[in-house]
């Protein structure tokens, strides 16, 4: 009679897809070797336990905020996160929620950049508060396996008497600058008008001229009264003549 023992090892083969990775642990420790993945890969069961890592880019729509600005104005921001996970070893073993954890952030760093900048480089100055929080952000999460992407502000409510007082402090100035123009307009008439007559007063003939183009100008209008003007030399020789008929 011939006695063999035969050892049977069971195994259990998972698959993950392309934008995930697999971070396997044994008897509670981490495996070496990092995330397993894509594909298949082997397991031992009742002794491996394993965590799926979705690799993708997360989208986090920060709700609105209400902040106080350094010049004490009340807004509210709302902005959008776009975040991944680059090493899914650490955001398992090193944080226990990394998606959590980075929203939370998220939040307070956005309130916290608001908080430290006036009113008008909050409404003009978008683009490098983006900037400034992507930077904090991505700094901060990166022991957590997280790579934030971008951020992005979206919109600063202002209260509704804050838009009424700046809708007036507008129009103000719209209506000044206008009163401005107006007199720079009056003071350049005023000198052509002046060097006009400077040149008239040269010529005689030009007076004339410009007499025949007013003529002109009126008749093509189709006006069913034309005025003359009654030039002043000829009144002051008629003038002239009575006083001589009355000496």
């Amino acid at each position: 009679m011939i006695n063999s023992n035969c050892s049977v090892v069971a195994l259990a083969v998972p698959v993950v897809q392309e934008y995930e990775r697999a971070v396997i642990f044994r008897l509670g420790r981490l495996l070496s070797g990092g995330a397993k993945g894509p594909g298949i890969f082997f397991i031992l069961p009742c002794i491996d336990a394993y965590a799926r890592v979705d690799l993708r880019t997360r989208t986090y729509d920060i709700p609105p905020q209400e902040v106080l600005t350094k010049d004490s104005v009340t807004v509210s921001v709302d902005a959008v996160v776009y975040y991944r996970v680059s090493n899914a070893t650490v955001s398992i073993a090193n944080v226990e929620n990394a998606h959590h954890s980075t929203r939370l952030l998220a939040q307070t760093t956005l309130r916290n950049i608001m908080g430290q900048r006036p009113l008008h480089e909050i409404l003009s100055e978008r683009e490098s508060i983006s900037q400034h929080m992507k930077a904090l952000l991505d700094d901060a999460t990166d022991s957590w396996g997280i790579n934030v992407e971008r951020v992005e502000i979206k919109d600063v409510r202002l209260p509704v008497q804050l838009q009424r007082a700046m809708a007036a402090e507008a129009e103000a100035a719209r209506e000044a600058r206008a009163k401005v123009i107006a007199a720079e307009g009056e003071q350049k008439a005023s000198r052509a008008l002046r060097e006009a007559s400077e040149v008239i007063g040269d010529s005689p003939a030009a007076l004339q001229l410009r007499y025949l183009q007013t003529l002109n100008t009126i008749s093509s209008e189709k006006n069913s009264t034309i005025v003359f003007p009654l030039p002043i030399d000829i009144i002051s020789y008629f003038m002239k003549g009575k006083e001589g008929l009355f000496k």
